[in-house]
């Protein structure tokens, strides 16, 4: 892993090496080592950590999930796997909102599969049926430490790779219509309820949302080339701009199950009228609903 001066170096255009690259410090905010072991999220560091490297590099790859991380709804934003199959009460509405975020970025978006359908975590219920030789390596060395079992099947849990390796949930038949064979590993429960067959036709799905936002992205020089200007931001709450000449555009995101009233220094910068809201509102009215994104 590389830090954001060796980034600079590799992405200087007359050493004709890297175009782009990616980094994993942003994916990390809330974790002590690597994926493992968490800490409490705080939006003002994210926000943070990607205007370093926003600003500090003239194009990014930009990136929420990958085969090595725990899928971003579960991560950052309100979907806990559950044994039930039902999504949680948030979960489409906070998918749509880090689809604001990856969408609204300077540089290439990276899409995993999956991932514009809101896929969760797996459903694991015990270590036996994780595949991932890393989260195996991880228990014995926390087994090792006298870390106890229910802790070390927590951490593993929420951020073991497998999470993201799931077969992919294409409609509500056997094994999410992935393979009429036993696939490599389980397929979650809520693959009846989160498929991409149920979402193709749905005007308001999380597949459409992001459908919506890259018509949007494609169209707009400012969320492709702007520059990125931090506003504000403290534990739940995220605000930032993209601007081009005389041509901005405001972002808001709130990353919580609480209502959060914008503050003077972004009040002001959120009209009324919103482009796109990942709570399906027209207008702001002085505050995010929980887990909101919008982007005026």
């Amino acid at each position: 892993m590389v830090n954001l001066d060796e980034a600079k170096l590799l992405c200087d255009e007359s050493r004709r090496e890297l175009d782009m690259l990616f980094y994993f410090e942003h994916l990390e905010i809330d974790r002590r080592i690597a994926r493992f072991i968490p800490k409490k999220f705080r939006a003002s560091k994210l926000l943070e950590v990607l205007s370093k490297w926003q600003q500090g590099l003239q194009w990014n790859a930009l990136y929420l999930e990958n085969h090595d991380q725990p899928r971003i709804v579960s991560h950052f934003g309100a979907a806990k796997a559950s044994a039930s199959g039902f999504p949680d009460r948030y979960w489409e509405r906070s998918a749509k909102m880090l689809a604001i975020l990856l969408l609204t970025l300077r540089g290439t978006p990276f899409i995993f599969q999956g991932q514009e359908i809101g896929m969760t975590n797996f459903d694991f219920k015990s270590l036996e049926e994780v595949n991932d030789v890393e989260s195996h390596s991880l228990n014995k060395l926390m087994k090792k430490l006298k870390i106890p079992g229910f802790l070390r099947w927590s951490w593993i849990k929420a951020s073991s790779r497998d999470n993201a390796r799931t077969p992919m949930q294409w409609d509500d038949t056997e094994n999410a219509g992935f393979s009429k064979a036993k696939p490599w590993l389980g397929v979650n429960a809520n693959y009846r309820h989160i498929n991409y067959a149920s979402q193709k036709s749905n005007t308001v799905s999380v597949l459409n949302f992001y459908k919506t936002l890259i018509k949007i992205r494609q169209k707009s020089e400012v969320l492709k080339y702007g520059e990125f200007l931090p506003v504000y931001a403290d534990t739940r709450l995220m605000v930032y701009q993209r601007k081009l000449g005389d041509e901005v555009y405001t972002v808001g995101l709130n990353f919580s199950s609480r209502e959060a009233k914008l503050p003077k220094e972004a009040a002001g910068l959120l009209p009324d009228s919103l482009v796109v809201s990942s709570a399906d509102r027209k207008f702001v009215e002085g505050k995010l609903l929980p887990w909101e994104g919008v982007l005026s």
